[in-house]
C-alpha cells in the first residue's frame, strides 16, 4: 500500500503543469529557440530562480519515466538467474541475454564513468557507445524471444539517448542538473540587454556571411564563448552553486543554437 501511495504521488508530480508566468522566455528570433535532442531549454541570462523538483519539463519527465518503468529485481538475470556482479547490467555476462532497463543505472554509468561530472572524454564515449550497440541493437537479436527483443529495443534506445545527451556540453549540463533535482522554469521572462544585443549582432553577421571562411571565423568566436560558459558551468556545478550553473546554461543555449545554424550553412 505504501508503494502504491508513493507511485500515485509521483504520478501527480509528473503531471503537474509548469506555471505560465515564466521569466525564461525570449523575444529573439524563433529560429534561436532550442530544440532537437534535449526537450527542455533555457533562455536569457540574468536573474533566475532555481527550485528543487523532480519534474517540470519534458526532459526531466522523460528521465523520470525511464526511472519508474524499471524492474526493481533486474539485478538478477531474468533468463538464467545469475546475479549481476558489475554495473551497468544491460546484458548478462553469463547467458548474454539482454536485460530490462535497470533503475539504478544512469547515463554516466552506462558509459563507464565513475563520477557524474561535466568534463568527460569523448573518445571513451564513442567507443563504449559502439560496443553497447553491438550487443543491444534490435537487428542483432532478431532470433531471440519477443521479450528479449523488447528489452533490446528499450536498452538500445536508452543507450542512444544517453550518448546524445552526454556528447554535447549543453545537454550534458542540463542532465547533470536533472540528476540533482534542479528544475528551471523556462517560461519566466527576464531581460538581459547586453546578451540580447550580442546574440542579435552575431545572428546578423551569420546572415550576412558570404562564404564558408567568414562563417568559420564567426563559428570560432561562438565556440570560444561556448567554451567559456561551459567552464563557468563546470565550476559552479562542482561548488553546487546552482543559480550560477543555470545562468551559465542560459548563455550556453544561445551560443549552441547559433553554432548549429552555422553548421547548417557550411
Amino acid at each position: 500500500m505504501q508503494k502504491r501511495n508513493l507511485w500515485v504521488s509521483a504520478t501527480k508530480i509528473l503531471s503537474r503543469k509548469s506555471r505560465p508566468n515564466s521569466r525564461f522566455s525570449t523575444s529573439l528570433d524563433p529560429k534561436l529557440q532550442p530544440t532537437s535532442v534535449i526537450s527542455c531549454s533555457f533562455h536569457h541570462a540574468g536573474e533566475s530562480r532555481v527550485s528543487k523538483s523532480s519534474c517540470g519539463n519534458s526532459f526531466i519527465a522523460n528521465y523520470r519515466k525511464n526511472f519508474y518503468s524499471l524492474d526493481e529485481n533486474s539485478g538478477r538475470c531474468w533468463n538464467c538467474g545469475v546475479v549481476a556482479v558489475s554495473k551497468p547490467f544491460l546484458s548478462c555476462d553469463s547467458c548474454k541475454s539482454v536485460q530490462p532497463v535497470h533503475a539504478s543505472v544512469d547515463y554516466f554509468q552506462i558509459f563507464g564513468f565513475r563520477e557524474k561530472a561535466f568534463a568527460i572524454e569523448d573518445t571513451n564515449l564513442e567507443k563504449t557507445y559502439k560496443n553497447w550497440q553491438k550487443k543491444l541493437h534490435p537487428d542483432l537479436v532478431h532470433m531471440k524471444s519477443e521479450k528479449e527483443k523488447e528489452f533490446a529495443a528499450e536498452q538500445s534506445s536508452r543507450v542512444i539517448d544517453a550518448y546524445r545527451t552526454l556528447r554535447k556540453p549543453l545537454s550534458r549540463a542540463i542532465y547533470l542538473l536533472g540528476l540533482e533535482g534542479i528544475h528551471v522554469d523556462e517560461e519566466r521572462t527576464v531581460s538581459d540587454p547586453e546578451l540580447l544585443a550580442e546574440i542579435l549582432d552575431i545572428r546578423e553577421a551569420v546572415d550576412e556571411a558570404s562564404n564558408s571562411q567568414s562563417l568559420k571565423q564567426i563559428q570560432g568566436q561562438v565556440q570560444e564563448k561556448l567554451e567559456i560558459w561551459s567552464k563557468s558551468f563546470e565550476s559552479a556545478f562542482k561548488k553546487k552553486k546552482f543559480e550560477d550553473a543555470v545562468t551559465s546554461i542560459q548563455r550556453m543555449t544561445y551560443y549552441d543554437r547559433i553554432n548549429d545554424e552555422i553548421v547548417k550553412k557550411l
